[in-house]
């Protein structure tokens, strides 16, 4: 396993871990590596220093946070939110469209639901005046 310190295109830093240095050429070239603040595909390694663990340093490396771990504040309050929608809405997935739309239509149940959409089908949602809002992460499983 290689971790990788890396670099959106919008100037986000965040770490990742791979197989090897061919997986991450592999993943990332099929677009396939996303920013962990934003979502962006254009991500490059930054530069790093190598990690070597032993002695006194092994404690103190121990108690570094986990790479998933809110580094700012920013990161923080994205993390909490996440968190909440998680705990308090339905995950639809890629029905996300036609259910927002079936609640606000009364055809189904009202309840907070969060998914994933096609950038078409969510501005068809907004023209159409279902109250929809895009969120700022990604799916948990199309996280890093």
């Amino acid at each position: 396993m290689i971790r990788y310190s890396l670099v959106c295109a919008d100037g986000h830093d965040f770490d990742s871990w791979f197989q090897s240095a061919d997986a991450f050429d592999r993943l990332n070239a099929g677009g396939h590596v996303a920013c962990a603040v934003c979502g962006s595909t254009e991500v490059t390694k930054s530069l790093m220093a190598p990690s070597v663990v032993g002695g006194r340093k092994a404690e103190e490396k121990a108690s570094e946070p986990a790479l998933n771990a809110p580094r700012n504040p920013v990161e923080h309050m994205l993390a909490e939110l996440r968190r909440k929608i998680e705990a308090s809405s339905e995950y639809v997935g890629m029905n996300f469209a036609a259910e927002a739309r079936a609640i606000h239509e009364g055809e189904a149940p009202e309840r907070p639901i969060y998914g994933e959409a096609r950038l078409e089908d969510a501005r068809t949602l907004i023209e159409d005046g279902v109250p929809v809002t895009p969120l700022p992460f990604l799916p948990t499983r199309k996280a890093n």
